[in-house]
């Protein structure tokens, strides 16, 4: 009950902060999906699933996020995964932002430029994921299923390795983005993420118990991205 009262305290402590982290971090997070697209090298996995479904739906690929992300959560429930605040505002905040992004952004064709683009994309949703998870509202949909199966037994590692690369196979099959993008996502955003969050995360409440901080960075460590 004491480590519940203590968790509770850390998600209420300085709301409007954690807000504005939880907004900022969204907005960039979707920006860098859009950049990533733009640059036109590969998607990252989930968008590659996205857009293989854009081809057969016809949906937009920020419409095409939101339906995913709802469709996720109903998956929470028997995994018993707990939604937060920054889980639902990822599910109803990145899709429509990814989309604004898109009708912002025009296509580009020199290849320099693209390249440049996707760095700058993986650097974005990098500092994204840093903002909205450092906020301490709850991970976004998709790393809920992630972590609900390493509560289960499933290696974190293993359970993010096979859903990815289940999502990146079925969106690829349905003519999903793949390239040199995707790789190039997939082996840095994760160190990116590591070290952003302890850089872009909310510091400790003030009073919080010694020892606190290493804990924290432990259970963040956890997190998948995307």
């Amino acid at each position: 009950m004491r480590a519940l009262r203590v968790g509770l305290r850390d998600r209420l402590d300085r709301p409007v902060p954690r807000a504005a982290r939880l907004l900022l971090g969204l907005v960039l997070f979707a920006l860098g999906l859009a950049v990533l697209v733009r640059a036109d090298l590969g998607l990252d996995p989930w968008t590659v699933l996205s857009d293989g479904l854009r081809r057969v739906t016809g949906l937009t690929l920020g419409q095409l996020t939101l339906v995913t992300s709802f469709v996720l959560l109903l998956l929470w429930f028997p995994l018993r995964e707990r939604p937060g605040a920054g889980t639902l505002a990822n599910a109803v905040v990145v899709g429509p932002v990814l989309d604004l992004g898109l009708l912002v952004l025009p296509p580009v064709e020199p290849l320099a430029l693209r390249g440049g683009m996707l760095v700058g994309a993986v650097l974005l949703v990098a500092a994204g994921t840093g903002l909205y998870v450092g906020a301490g509202w709850g991970p976004g949909p998709r790393d809920g299923i992630m972590t609900g199966l390493a509560r289960r037994g499933v290696p974190l590692p293993l359970a993010r390795a096979g859903i990815e690369l289940t999502v990146l196979a079925v969106g690829w099959s349905l003519g999903g983005s793949v390239g040199l993008g995707t790789v190039v996502f997939a082996l840095s955003i994760g160190p990116l993420v590591g070290l952003a969050l302890p850089r872009l995360a909310l510091d400790p409440p003030p009073g919080a118990a010694p020892g606190r901080p290493p804990g924290r960075r432990r259970r963040w460590r956890r997190l998948p991205s995307g």
